[in-house]
């Protein structure tokens, strides 16, 4: 129970930071793209665009100056440990609920059978050489030109989600992508924003010149953060929607609707610089609507379970008999449950070797907490729950 606590507030904390960290984002991008030419007097005063705005009962006057300040304040406000809090608290929640919890979580002996340190060495490289590979690409020519750089962004996710679901289980693949892409937003307030910050502050400090390029590279990567906020969003909370991460092409349900949600992101960026085109908004309502369409689809080819992932531990007819009354009707391949048509989670039970695989969630969830099943619509009974609990420490904690 006390695991529960932990991840229960690893991931507020989680959630929280992340609000922050998107709110401000959102905000930022509002505000430069809304700032307006200010009148002389400013200009004199080395203002290059202001805004003004009204909340919280009081009048806000906001200015953006060309060059800087004629002294840099006291009390500077920095926005940068919203980012790092998001990263920190969603890299300990990967290591608490996927990396301690590699064989139910991110190991799918039906996708790739291997050891829970062979999975938890494949998910952080997955996540750091992805980090290397984007920041190299960002140093490379390449960089100079937007449209090059958007296709090669598409094509490098895309890969980065389809090799993802080659090696780990459906919830394991998305949360990885997921903390790829965070780490990559994180990896851009630290190794740029706040480093061209830094700089920008200090030579208005010196009285010295500005390199144009501190800027440029820190609202290169601003803008990125800014298309990336929808995708990842999806990502932190697909683990609640199975049919998206459990469909056989997995990897291209994520690329889509990243980029469906993209495109979408993109209307909002527009529309604060005045230019308005319900074309994009009605696009995305439209893919969305293809996509749902697309992955609600019944599918004919079911998922193998390799043979590579047969158990040690001899099957127990009695379990598995309590597995098909009481779980199956949900937690299968093709549910017969009236409510679940999707495995909640993609917690299968066909078979022995899934059950072994998710022993240590099912005797949480049937003999601790006893929730499951979902609202007892089986009617199990306390002597069925007491059958699970000493069959599971005698064979799977002996």
């Amino acid at each position: 129970m006390w695991a529960d606590w932990v991840a229960l507030f690893i991931r507020w904390f989680h959630v929280i930071a992340g609000i922050a960290w998107i709110g401000a984002s959102f905000y930022f991008i509002w505000l430069d793209n809304n700032l307006r030419q200010p009148p002389q007097w400013k200009k004199d005063k080395g203002i290059k665009g202001d805004l003004w705005a009204v909340h919280g009962g009081g009048f806000y006057e906001v200015a953006k100056y060309e060059y800087g300040p004629e002294q840099i304040p006291k009390t500077l406000h920095w926005f940068k440990w919203e980012a790092y809090a998001t990263w920190l608290s969603g890299m300990l929640l990967l290591i608490w609920m996927y990396y301690l919890g590699a064989e139910a979580y991110l190991i799918d002996p039906g996708v790739k059978a291997m050891e829970a340190s062979t999975a938890i060495s494949l998910g952080l490289g997955f996540i750091f050489g992805g980090l290397f590979i984007y920041e190299i690409a960002c140093r490379s020519p390449l960089a100079k030109s937007a449209g090059l750089f958007a296709v090669f962004l598409v094509l490098f996710l895309s890969l980065s989600a389809w090799l993802a679901t080659q090696w780990f289980s459906g919830r394991g693949a998305y949360i990885h992508v997921g903390a790829l892409i965070g780490t990559i937003m994180a990896g851009n307030v630290f190794f740029t924003i706040i480093p061209s910050q830094r700089k920008l502050v200090q030579a208005v400090t010196d009285k010295e010149p500005i390199d144009p390029q501190w800027g440029a590279g820190a609202k290169l990567r601003s803008v990125h953060n800014n298309y990336l906020t929808l995708p990842i969003i999806f990502l932190m909370i697909s683990n609640h929607y199975p049919m998206t991460y459990q469909h056989p092409q997995s990897w291209l349900v994520l690329v889509a609707i990243a980029a469906v949600s993209a495109w979408i992101r993109h209307f909002f960026n527009l529309r604060h610089i005045g230019i308005v085109r319900p074309s994009i908004l009605i696009t995305g309502a439209i893919g969305m609507l293809f996509i749902a369409i697309w992955v609600s689809k019944p599918q004919t080819t079911p998922v193998q379970t390799s043979v590579e992932s047969a158990p040690t531990i001899p099957v127990n007819q009695d379990i598995m008999a309590l597995m098909q009354k009481h779980c199956s009707n949900c937690h299968s391949e093709t549910p017969s449950d009236d409510i679940f048509v999707v495995a909640p989670l993609g917690l299968k039970l066909d078979n022995w070797s899934q059950v072994i695989q998710w022993a240590p969630r099912i005797h949480h969830r049937v003999s601790v907490t006893k929730d499951m099943p979902f609202l007892n619509k089986t009617e199990m009974t306390e002597e069925e729950r007491q059958k699970i609990t000493d069959w599971y420490h005698e064979a799977i904690r002996k």
